[in-house]
């Protein structure tokens, strides 16, 4: 089978490996789409995996195509990443985002920019067939922002600002709309990605009253600008991942105390029997409470690899979601 597979930093190569053995806990997915995230390409050009070759890639959706039990077999699936230990003390209280000892498709064990994976049966997610197999694909960034939001707590007519145009800021901003935020508003450095946010009916910050944030790009100055915007007693998700050092002024320090600002910190997604992130995000594409089709501006075949991580390192044009159409 055809896999992209990382031996380095900045080296990236279309591979031929042996089709994987499903384990008895595991099924055999036919890849159908995975998509690349901004964490993908800080994989590839920056600061590799955690061993090399690695097949990276964990937003990613496909059809069961073995499975041991014939229980899943022709089942259109998305994929939850993270693999817990399921003995530490996160794990038995169902954080499975925290937990100590954690796997990781497409970054810790090889992932979804394959024609086929061996997943195991507890990570995957069944799509109604309603769901477009593309956007199931989309289905680990929709958890990742519902859990942003959902720890911002009770939003109901507050006005939210995102930092960060990208998919994840915008599907936050989706979440936010259907949280009954009253308006969100963006701020980005690039003034095509604003305008892009603004055809989906969300608003450009412009020294709004704000009472709640979301920081999504892991920059000093973005932090920094949703610092100032907060009002007295607002609160903020810290959502970014750094891609360097983060910097406060003594400045912004100043804005958490004396604003008695509440900040959170997220990581990941919410998956268990209690809160179940991909779950509700499921039911919310379903019901078309989220609309990820606009999102999905750029779609290439494994064997494009090098175009498709070009256009979003060296940013050569306007995208928003990039991903694989595999098989």
């Amino acid at each position: 089978m055809k896999v992209l597979n990382l031996y380095g930093v900045n080296d990236l190569r279309l591979d031929e490996k042996d089709m994987p053995i499903c384990k008895a806990d595991e099924v055999l997915v036919k890849v159908k789409y995975c998509g690349i995230c901004g964490s993908d390409i800080q994989r590839v050009y920056a600061k590799g995996t955690y061993h090399f070759p690695t097949v990276i890639g964990h937003e990613f959706s496909g059809v069961v195509k073995y499975d041991t039990e014939n229980k899943l077999t022709g089942k259109k699936v998305a994929v939850f990443p993270l693999l817990p230990c399921f003995n530490c003390e996160s794990c038995e209280k169902g954080n499975y985002a925290s937990c100590s000892d954690y796997d990781y498709y497409g970054s810790r064990r090889d992932g979804g920019m394959a024609e086929y994976i061996a997943v195991k049966r507890w990570n995957l997610i069944v799509l109604n067939d309603s769901v477009p197999i593309e956007q199931g694909a989309m289905l680990e960034p929709v958890a990742v922002a519902r859990h942003a939001t959902m720890k911002l707590g009770n939003i109901q007519g507050m006005n939210i600002l995102i930092s960060g145009a990208g998919p994840i800021g915008l599907i936050a901003a989706q979440w936010s709309k259907l949280f009954g935020a009253k308006a969100i508003y963006f701020f980005d450095i690039d003034k095509q990605k604003i305008d892009f946010a603004k055809k989906m009916g969300f608003y450009e910050y412009n020294n709004d009253e704000i009472d709640a944030a979301i920081e999504g790009t892991g920059a000093s100055d973005a932090l920094s600008h949703c610092l100032k915007a907060l009002k007295a007693g607002g609160k903020i998700t810290l959502m970014g991942n750094p891609i360097r050092e983060i910097a406060l002024s003594q400045n912004d320090y100043w804005d958490i105390l004396r604003k008695e600002l509440q900040l959170f910190g997220t990581w990941n997604s919410s998956y268990n029997d209690t809160v179940n992130d991909w779950k509700e995000g499921v039911d919310a594409i379903t019901r078309g409470d989220i609309n990820l089709e606009p999102l999905i501006t750029h779609k290439y075949k494994l064997e494009q690899y090098k175009e498709a991580f070009e256009l979003m390192y060296k940013r050569k044009e306007f995208y928003n979601k990039v991903m694989f159409q595999i098989n």
